[in-house]
């Protein structure tokens, strides 16, 4: 007779999200891109077009450069932001 296997208690870690809710268009479609060997993260929303570029560290998480985003958007404010991004969009 032996003892009875003790119960595995697995710990579960939360990933960060990859994907993020556009403040303009309110869809979850916001997508950034870290590239490794340049210090420039860019943010694009799939679904209303609107992009940015942030000068980043080494280092630096998804999650960083979105809140860098939603912080300059609320800045400017959502009509003067939604202006400059139609406009250089059409140009």
């Amino acid at each position: 007779m032996g003892r009875r296997r003790r119960r595995v208690i697995r710990i579960v870690k939360k990933k960060l999200p990859t994907v993020f809710t556009c403040p303009i268009c309110n869809e979850d479609a916001m997508k950034v891109t870290l590239p490794k060997a340049e210090g420039v993260a860019t943010v694009v929303c799939a679904a209303c077009g609107v992009k940015d570029q942030f000068d980043v560290l080494r280092g630096t998480q998804m999650v960083d450069v979105y809140c860098k985003f939603t912080d300059k958007f609320y800045a400017a404010g959502k009509t003067q932001f939604t202006t400059e991004v139609s406009s250089s969009q059409t140009g």
